[in-house]
């Protein structure tokens, strides 16, 4: 989140990133911080007033008693002092409490290119790759092409594990093997540096990364303890780094992950659909970048034609949206997503999202990087995914189902799958 100071320091330009946005919730947010912000202020002042009177009281008890005179009335102000001292650090602590609570409501700074929008129906399509293809034959469903094989089995998942889970089973399996070794052999040919993250981390790194709307939303929290489970590996890569200092030469640090992934997916969504589209529980490979402010943008892009890169080498038309400003989390400077086409729905869906933090998150977590002559900046922090398997596994089945509902694998794929060219395989 942005700091008071830095709001002190720049309101101008908070109040334009706001502004942009046409949220009346976050300007009366702002207006209410910047009050109690100099409430707080004023508190401070006089507790700094009262500390230094006691300092004065006490020396001067001190000297007038090496002088043989009365000091009953310095003694008598000395006892109340404290208590005051004490009454005014509660107010600010409240103060500070609630300031924090409005800090989490003000957006990081947007990019001047980020377009005005409502919401999501408002997103703007910058670009469109590859050829949809055309069908001689009725399109199947996922579901009904893996059931028919009996690669997946949803009911026995839902038996165990409630809705929103799936078993994968035999060349299904495989497949989402040979997704995670392609996208971890793509980012190693990009020199990104393989992380394996913890699958729970602690909740003030999940509220660096989100809002609290998307933290009740999204986030499983472990009972009794400050634990969650993350939502992405990006999570975990972020607080890789907290409070730590890196230096400038070693900037860029570049690195993609591999994890299993935990959602609630409370919103507006939810788990409504049986299959593998939307599920509580999946596999994915993401990017996540530190860097200082001057490689933020070069870095964004850069992250951007990786992941069409990786749908292009799996021959999968889709989209590119930039995300609008109603739709921009507020963590976020810049998004953007990739939509995969699907055939089932005639219609694009999401399957990669990118986004420049900015040093919005590094602030939360006091990432730093010490610049060449010695000074501390925050770094920026940049995420994008890589693949997540079950909702590319759901476009390679709509796209290349065949006929008799076999499914063509990729030839991206095939030599992840010992040059298996079709699932399941031909006995």
């Amino acid at each position: 989140m942005l700091s008071v100071k830095f709001i002190r320091e720049n309101l101008d330009l908070v109040k334009e990133t706001i502004e942009r946005r046409k949220d009346k919730d976050m300007m009366q947010a702002l207006n209410l911080l910047l009050k109690k912000d100099e409430d707080w202020r004023s508190l401070k002042k006089n507790v700094d007033e009262l500390r230094h009177r006691r300092n004065e009281v006490s020396m001067r008890i001190n000297e007038l008693k090496k002088q043989g005179k009365d000091v009953s009335a310095l003694i008598a102000e000395a006892k109340t002092l404290p208590k005051q001292i004490k009454e005014l650090e509660d107010k600010m602590d409240v103060l500070d409490s609630e300031i924090k609570n409005l800090l989490r409501k003000i957006p990081n700074i947007m990019h001047p290119a980020v377009p005005y929008g409502e919401s999501d129906k408002d997103n703007v399509v910058i670009k469109e790759w590859g050829t949809k293809r055309k069908f001689n034959f009725p399109v199947r469903n996922h579901v009904e092409i893996l059931e028919k094989w009996g690669l997946a089995d949803f009911d026995a998942s839902a038996r165990v594990s409630g809705r929103g889970f799936y078993f994968l089973k035999g060349d299904l399996a495989k497949l989402n093997q040979a997704l995670i070794a392609y996208a971890r052999d793509f980012m190693e040919s990009k020199g990104y540096l393989y992380v394996e993250p913890p699958l729970m981390i602690e909740r003030r790194v999940i509220e660096a990364a989100l809002d609290l709307t998307n933290i009740q939303q999204s986030i499983y929290e472990i009972k009794d303890s400050n634990l969650c489970l993350i939502g992405t590996s990006e999570h975990a890569l972020l607080g890789m780094h907290d409070h730590q200092i890196l230096d400038e030469k070693d900037l860029p640090l570049k690195y993609y992950s591999y994890s299993m992934c935990f959602r609630k997916e409370i919103g507006s969504h939810g788990i409504n659909e049986k299959g593998l589209w939307r599920t509580h529980q999946f596999n994915k490979v993401e990017q996540f970048i530190y860097c200082t402010k001057e490689q933020s943008w070069d870095m964004f892009f850069e992250l951007l034609q990786n992941s069409e890169e990786i749908l292009q080498g799996l021959e999968l038309p889709y989209r590119v949206i930039e995300i609008c400003t109603g739709d921009l989390g507020i963590w976020k400077a810049r998004s953007m997503d990739l939509e995969v086409w699907r055939p089932t729905i005639n219609d694009y869906g999401e399957v990669m999202s990118l986004s420049n933090c900015t040093d919005y998150q590094a602030r939360d977590l006091e990432i730093k990087v010490r610049r060449k002559d010695g000074t501390l900046e925050y770094v920026h922090t940049l995420n994008d995914t890589a693949l997540a398997t079950s909702r590319i596994m759901v476009a390679i089945i709509e796209n290349y189902q065949n006929e008799d509902g076999t499914i063509t694998v990729p030839k991206a794929l095939r030599k992840y799958m010992n040059g298996q060219e079709v699932i399941p395989a031909k006995n």
